[in-house]
């Protein structure tokens, strides 16, 4: 196959507005997407795994890899200069569901994903998802930044996330398949 073959249904699908295809041929979703689409990091590509639903909005947060830092306010964070990202993807009604952040350097950040189930913009703990980069279960209290702790390098880093839900008294878990 000849590399304009390979280009040319590429540049046609961007044309028209078709979804960009991660590694794996699945459209990645996102503001970020272009960034794992083409390779250029540092950037995180996320495998969301486990919805509830395909309610709401998905949203992803990077946070400095500290513990106090970790999960607080962007606004405080960006008044002390820290590291803050947030990217947020409508939920698609089918498929898989892959997103992209990028990341400012190579280096050790926090990333917490959250499914925003009934939209509101602010974590309902009884009906919203979260989700760590450990996979380990949240329970009722607030993750860890070493459950939470992704590495990046200068590329692209491809990482599952196991979405959680409020399971009983326990707090939230993955939902059992």
């Amino acid at each position: 196959m000849r590399v304009r073959d390979a280009v040319y249904p590429l540049v046609l699908a961007t044309a028209f507005g078709a979804a960009p295809l991660a590694a794996g041929g699945r459209p990645t979703i996102g503001s970020d997407a272009a960034a794992c689409d083409a390779g250029s990091g540092p950037a995180v590509h996320v495998i969301v795994a486990g919805l509830k639903d395909r309610k709401g909005r998905l949203k992803l947060e990077l946070y400095p890899a500290t513990a106090a830092d970790f999960l607080r306010d962007d606004r405080d964070l960006a008044k002390e200069g820290k590291v803050f990202r947030r990217v947020w993807a409508d939920t698609p009604a089918t498929g898989p569901v892959e997103m992209c952040i990028q990341v400012p350097a190579p280096g050790s950040y926090g990333l917490f994903f959250t499914h925003d189930r009934d939209g509101k913009n602010k974590f309902n703990f009884w009906s919203d998802g979260g989700g760590i980069t450990s996979n380990t279960r949240i329970g009722a209290s607030k993750p860890k930044i070493a459950a939470s702790t992704v590495e990046v390098g200068s590329g692209i880093t491809t990482i599952t996330i196991r979405a959680q839900y409020l399971r009983g008294l326990s707090g939230l878990s993955p939902m059992k398949n």
